[in-house]
């Protein structure tokens, strides 16, 4: 944190003008800090409780293996990705893009239902940020108010030790959450090569832990709550996912208004909220809930807590500030399945059916079959003419496959150049240049369409096709 920085108290936040800017950013431009209250209630220990399951998942998931290999990969190097078992490499993008296409829906659907309920409970910046390095904000640096006034205060030996303790944490964390975030993209027994092998033999693999640590430390340590409101584009998308049925965190107006300080008798006419500012000081993004629904809300359910700790403490029912829609607010309205979600739903139900149509039908064995470029055609004595071939081929299996090519609809033969044999590794790629020989009486056209079956143990399993140039009709174009 800079001293230059701009910090004030979290009250100034709220202003008329509060939905033309930021709240975490001034007037002009300077960066306002946040330091939130520490929240405590029933909602956090729901949340607390989430994100330990969230952690375990997180951290344990790279080590559970299926048949040997990672439940979960993300290999961009090498274009290979696992989901729960199924490889997907670059020839199967189109079912990996229709995956993740299914879950930008269901997010969509999601949000429309329920508002930023994925950002608040379950999405990894917020979990991280809120029930992890806030967390050690609160230890090491003391509470909301302690915090400010150290902001605030003159360098000195205790702020620089708290700063440094404070940085030392975050930066281990951010070590151990970068490592971790890697076994995901490389897998965990390739990262266990980098951290026990010497750095010589790894130098990519280290430079890529000390970056991922780099910009972790960075996000936590300085971005913070504006990775939410400034950089995530989910967050700019509420505002037309969102509608009058969507269940967010929101304040009843209706019972609040107008506000009056705490009396404990209550005058007639005046509404519950007793203007504490308690729902605005616990708010991590530092907006007033009571303003309405806002682009920074990531319906973390503090205020909610907040206020129904207020209200009990008043006297006053609990559910000022709950889960709740404007329409049902507004007008009594419950939630209802509108066109809008049926719509998500019947768009999300159609990308189901066909991931899982491509999954079953997808071939264990896929490949390509080009014509070797630069090269026409060759003459075989004075009645046969050759064509010279490359063909590449993936194995998404857990099993070696000793294959076999064969002439699908010319007739014809197959000469292998090299090893007559075609072997694949499991889940590995295979090669193979070969010349496909067809009688001259056959060709009857320069560019014809040749299919070549691929067969292990007689059973046909996949087929690829390719052209084939021959001597008549030169007038033709080429490939």
């Amino acid at each position: 944190m800079k001293d230059t920085d701009e910090i004030i108290d979290i009250r100034s936040l709220v202003d008329e003008s509060f939905r033309d800017h930021l709240s975490t950013v001034t007037k002009d431009g300077k960066r306002n800090w946040i330091f939130p209250v520490k929240p405590k209630g029933k909602w956090f220990r729901y949340r607390a409780a989430v994100a330990i399951f969230f952690y375990a998942i997180f951290f344990i998931t790279p080590f559970i293996k299926v048949h040997g290999r990672p439940l979960l990969l993300f290999n961009f190097p090498e274009g290979k990705f696992i989901l729960f078992g199924f490889v997907f490499w670059p020839q199967d993008f189109f079912i990996f893009g229709l995956i993740m296409l299914a879950a930008i829906v269901f997010i969509a659907l999601f949000t429309n239902a329920f508002g930023r309920l994925f950002c608040g409970w379950v999405c990894p910046q917020t979990i991280f940020m809120e029930m992890l390095f806030r967390r050690v904000d609160y230890i090491v640096l003391g509470s909301a108010k302690e915090q400010r006034l150290l902001a605030r205060a003159e360098w000195s030996a205790k702020k620089a030790w708290k700063y440094t303790l404070r940085y030392g944490i975050y930066f281990i964390l951010s070590f151990i959450i970068a490592n971790t975030f890697l076994s995901y993209i490389i897998g965990v027994d390739e990262l266990w090569k980098i951290v026990t092998e010497p750095i010589s033999m790894h130098v990519g693999g280290f430079a890529a832990i000390l970056i991922f640590t780099l910009v972790f430390f960075g996000v936590y340590a300085y971005v913070r709550e504006q990775v939410c409101t400034n950089i995530c584009p989910y967050g700019r998308l509420q505002s037309v996912l969102l509608d009058k049925n969507s269940v967010v965190v929101a304040y009843d107006y209706k019972r609040g208004e107008p506000r009056t300080k705490y009396k404990k008798v209550q005058a007639e006419g005046t509404g519950d909220c007793i203007d504490c500012y308690a729902c605005v000081n616990v708010c991590p993004t530092g907006i007033d809930i009571r303003n309405g629904t806002q682009l920074e809300c990531v319906n973390c359910t503090a205020c909610i807590d907040a206020c129904n700790f207020i209200m009990e403490k008043t006297g006053r029912p609990q559910g000022l500030i709950r889960y709740d829609s404007e329409n049902n607010i507004a007008e009594g309205k419950k939630f209802k399945f509108t066109g809008k979600l049926k719509g998500y739903t019947a768009i999300l139900a159609v990308l189901i059916i066909a991931i899982v149509a491509l999954l079953i039908t997808r071939e264990n064995v896929d490949g390509t079959l080009m014509r070797t470029s630069g090269m026409l055609y060759q003459e075989r004595g004075t009645d046969s003419i050759s064509n010279l071939y490359n063909l590449k081929l993936i194995n998404k299996s857990i099993k070696a496959f000793n294959l076999e090519i064969r002439p699908e609809n010319f007739n014809g033969r197959i000469e292998l150049v090299g090893n007559p044999n075609v072997r694949i590794e499991p889940e590995k790629q295979a090669s193979a240049t070969f010349f496909i020989i067809k009688p001259s009486k056959e060709i009857t056209e320069r560019k014809q369409k040749v299919k070549i079956g691929i067969y292990e143990n007689g059973k046909l399993i996949n087929t690829l096709s390719s052209t084939f140039m021959g001597p008549v009709n030169r007038g033709d174009d080429d490939e």
